[in-house]
């Protein structure tokens, strides 16, 4: 008789050794302390808040080797021993020999946009990215998306919904002229797409593309890892090939990019700036002085700048970038099994829930992925984030709401900081919420700041 086959089930690669207490609170309390912050996710109090999927921006937890390191902070003005030792990190793993350093990713992409970018450019990309478009914008460019069309479909399952389209690209580069274009901008995952990858093939036409036309080509490799792990996964030849491998090959078809170091890199704070390009790394080095800080710490204390370097060593690890996806993904499992709307292929880093698909009565300028965001925190104290409508913003030139095509809600998952039971509390209030979908209302933006408005923007119930 044939010995059944047991399947073997994984689990997270480390050990709990400090632990922060949480505490649920009443859903009348919720309520209340919904109504309080506007409706808006982003002005609730963490004291509030029972599992916090708002971002994996600086709330991950570090490792008993980074925070070892936080005690041998060299906190001197200048030539800190730490930025060396994160310099060295950077050449080897990010392959570019230039570095400067920022307090985190949005202050990298400011520098670089006041550096490249002249009123009247235009800068192409798979999908806009909230502070980097608005960087681009305060400079005098216009972003113009030229990602597949795919990733504007949420329940398309292409592998790569992050590619570029090289005849979006072309035809903008013939319309405007290679010199009104400074760089082309690459995210990956895309966030905005769904957590979404650009394959390595797609990555080799574009900068291809570029050459032709004597284009840069920048990147915004804030969670590259993640990218790296799904070109591993899902691309051909890459199956055999590390992590850090892939992420130096990707790298390396880029003059620069731009990292925000709170998110792959599993520290509280910090960010920089890494080229080829000697000139442009005179001009940032330069720069930085005046916003940030010194160009050899650049806003960061020394011991931040250990954390960050060693935990350059760590996110290349196959096994903790493996669990790090392997949760989101058994969440969007776990979501299946409800019917709840999502965007599909599962992300690296979150569940992007469809609140089109999951709100169909409620039109787009009553802010529907904001109302869902909503529901969920006052049926559990689940906290995410609404991208959407809210944060696509309004037209500089027009004043009008842009309307994207994708309306969701974002869930993130935080690295190494919740377990399998937290996921599960949070599948069932979602299928709740799924469930008494019909009863949920629109929203009223009654507040609306200049910028970024998806931040600190106010709302009341319809």
């Amino acid at each position: 008789m044939a010995k059944k086959i047991i399947k073997r089930s994984w689990a997270e690669p480390f050990k709990i050794k400090v632990v922060e207490p949480i505490k649920m609170t009443t859903r009348e309390y919720r309520e209340k302390c919904a109504k309080e912050a506007g409706y808006n996710t982003f002005l609730l109090k963490s004291a509030d808040v029972y599992i916090d999927l708002l971002t994996d921006s600086g709330t991950n937890a570090m490792s008993d080797y980074q925070w070892a390191g936080m005690m041998i902070g060299d906190e001197a003005y200048a030539g800190s021993r730490n930025f060396y030792y994160l310099w060295d990190n950077v050449k080897k793993y990010y392959g570019m020999p230039y570095f400067v350093p920022t307090h985190q990713g949005r202050a990298a992409e400011h520098l670089i946009s006041k550096i490249m970018i002249k009123p009247g450019d235009y800068i192409p990309g798979n999908m806009y990215f909230t502070t980097t478009r608005l960087h681009q914008e305060l400079a005098g460019g216009t972003f113009v998306d030229v990602i597949i069309d795919e990733a504007h479909i949420p329940q398309n399952k292409h592998p790569f919904k992050g590619n570029v389209d090289l005849q979006k690209l072309e035809d903008l580069i013939k319309k405007v002229g290679a010199k009104k274009i400074p760089y082309v901008s690459i995210a990956g995952p895309v966030n905005m797409a769904g957590g979404q990858p650009i394959s390595m093939q797609n990555l080799k036409e574009v900068s291809k593309l570029c050459d032709k036309y004597g284009i840069k080509l920048w990147f915004d490799a804030t969670r590259a890892t993640e990218n790296a792990y799904f070109i591993k996964v899902r691309e051909k030849g890459y199956e055999n090939k590390s992590i850090a491998l892939i992420l130096k090959e990707m790298c390396s078809y880029f003059d620069g990019l731009w990292v925000s170091a709170k998110k792959d890199l599993m520290v509280n704070i910090g960010g920089f700036l890494a080229t080829r390009n000697k000139k442009v790394y005179e001009e940032a080095r330069n720069m930085v002085v005046v916003y940030e800080g010194l160009h050899t710490y650049g806003g960061l204390a020394g011991r931040d700048m250990e954390a960050m370097a060693r935990g350059i060593e760590e996110m290349v690890e196959f096994d903790n970038i493996k669990a790090r996806v392997g949760q989101v993904e058994y969440c969007g499992k776990q979501l299946e099994k409800y019917g709840i709307p999502m965007v599909y292929p599962f992300g690296g880093h979150a569940i992007f829930l469809d609140a089109k698909k999951f709100l169909p009565h409620l039109r787009q300028d009553v802010f529907p992925a904001q109302a869902l965001a909503n529901e969920i925190y006052v049926d559990s104290g689940v906290r995410g984030m609404e991208r959407g409508i809210v944060s696509a913003g309004r037209d500089p030139k027009t004043g009008q709401h842009r309307y994207p095509k994708l309306e969701l809600v974002r869930l993130t998952f935080p690295r190494r900081v919740y377990t399998q039971a937290h996921i599960d509390v949070m599948v069932e209030s979602i299928a709740t919420v799924f469930q008494n979908r019909k009863q949920i209302k629109g929203l009223k933006m009654v507040y609306e700041p200049k910028y970024l408005r998806f931040f600190q923007a106010r709302f009341s119930k319809l």
